[in-house]
């Protein structure tokens, strides 16, 4: 593909993203008020999460498989066709158990969106903006998710359907732009990959353990289960201790996503450049866990908001600074190790949300102490299996 080609398949594959992302944020600030005509309330908006992540967890991998054997394309636009229509399924339930299903698709369409964008940024960038190339994807994601929220909230006055006909419409309207006008390289691979033996999600999960880019995998996990942990009992941190407003929350929320989204369109490629994704990514694991933990010794708005907006700027980082060196370590595996990357993501995404909310109710602040912990031990088998392989680290520099 030429630059100009390339360049017009990377702003489709961003606007697809921000598409998909808006629309799972969008439904946030409705979803109690959502969840409360049905009689229910916290309890099963915990587990929609973590049905919508248990999804991603079973089908990322088979849908980075599927995009290795027939193209990104195809399954892309599947995905958000699928994603769409459960959005309009959640909206049309009347039984509870149906918005569990609507949700569960949710999460399957995204699966089929994110592992096959993610393959075709590798695709279709060279070697050395792979990097620039995963940033301004991971902020298509972050600017879609920081924006959803708002479109949401305001189209709820209208109805508290509105939010997800809109979702169901820009879905849609992204399949439709894809089929014509987005292109379809045939990934790199070796061989005919619809001669391979297909491996079920266990057999995919072990093989993982055993590619050169499986530590990396656990720093996937590891920092989504730390983003969801602090996601998910943020608001009601502040809230519980300070009795912050909504549009006080709103803020704390806004600020680090659009920081984030600053950070990845500009500044991760020179940073990948001069110091290596897996020095990017050690840096700050560091200032993530200790920027979770200072949450607590802050308690006025300004310094609270400053510590968060730290926080989410380093996770901003580390999600393309992994993405980014797994994919230079996947080689013609594009596919297969977005899928595994989406997979472990989602089983963070799971983790994080259940464990903080036990950890919550024993004391506020215990999901944060224990978040740091984790992210600390994470910091050290990353160093150890870094400076274990410093040849192998060495040859995915790009100067």
């Amino acid at each position: 593909m030429t630059a100009k080609s390339t360049n017009f398949a990377l702003y489709i594959l961003m606007f697809n993203m921000f598409i998909a992302m808006s629309g799972i944020g969008l439904i946030i600030p409705i979803m109690p008020e959502y969840l409360g005509t049905f009689g229910v309330a916290g309890q099963a908006l915990g587990f929609m999460i973590a049905i919508f992540a248990l999804a991603q967890f079973l089908f990322s991998p088979f849908a980075g498989d599927l995009s290795d054997r027939y193209g990104r394309k195809m399954i892309i636009i599947i995905g958000l066709i699928i994603f769409g229509l459960s959005q309009l399924a959640f909206s049309l339930s009347t039984e509870l158990w149906m918005l569990f299903v609507a949700r569960f698709f949710s999460g399957f369409g995204a699966a089929f969106i994110i592992p096959p964008m993610m393959a075709f940024v590798a695709d279709i960038t060279s070697y050395e903006n792979r990097g620039k190339g995963m940033g301004l994807l991971g902020a298509s994601m972050s600017l879609g998710f920081m924006i959803g929220p708002g479109i949401g909230g305001f189209l709820s006055k209208i109805s508290l359907e509105t939010p997800f006909y809109f979702a169901t419409g820009a879905a849609l309207f992204a399949a439709i732009l894809s089929i014509f006008i987005l292109p379809n390289p045939k990934p790199v691979i070796d061989g005919d990959p619809t001669t391979k033996v297909r491996e079920n999600l266990y057999q995919q999960m072990k093989r993982s353990t055993k590619t050169p880019y499986f530590i990396i995998l656990i720093v996937m996990f590891v920092f989504s289960f730390g983003l969801a942990n602090f996601q998910s009992t943020i608001a009601l941190y502040v809230d519980h201790k300070y009795g912050y407003t909504p549009s006080q929350i709103a803020i704390l929320i806004t600020v680090g996503g659009f920081v984030g989204v600053i950070v990845q369109t500009f500044v991760i490629n020179p940073l990948f450049r001069r110091y290596g994704e897996m020095r990017v990514i050690l840096i700050n694991l560091v200032i993530s866990a200790f920027s979770m933990v200072g949450i607590l010794f802050v308690d006025m708005f300004w310094s609270i908001l400053m510590v968060a907006t730290i926080f989410s700027t380093a996770t901003s980082l580390l999600r393309p600074a992994v993405n980014t060196l797994v994919s230079k370590l996947a080689g013609k595996e594009q596919g297969y190790a977005a899928g595994m990357m989406n997979a472990y993501m989602s089983l963070g995404n799971m983790v994080g949300p259940a464990l903080a909310g036990i950890v919550f109710d024993i004391n506020v602040g215990y999901p944060y102490i224990l978040g740091m912990v984790i992210l600390l031990i994470c910091f050290a088998i990353a160093a150890t299996w870094a400076k274990q392989h410093g040849p192998l680290l060495a040859s995915t520099r790009t100067l």
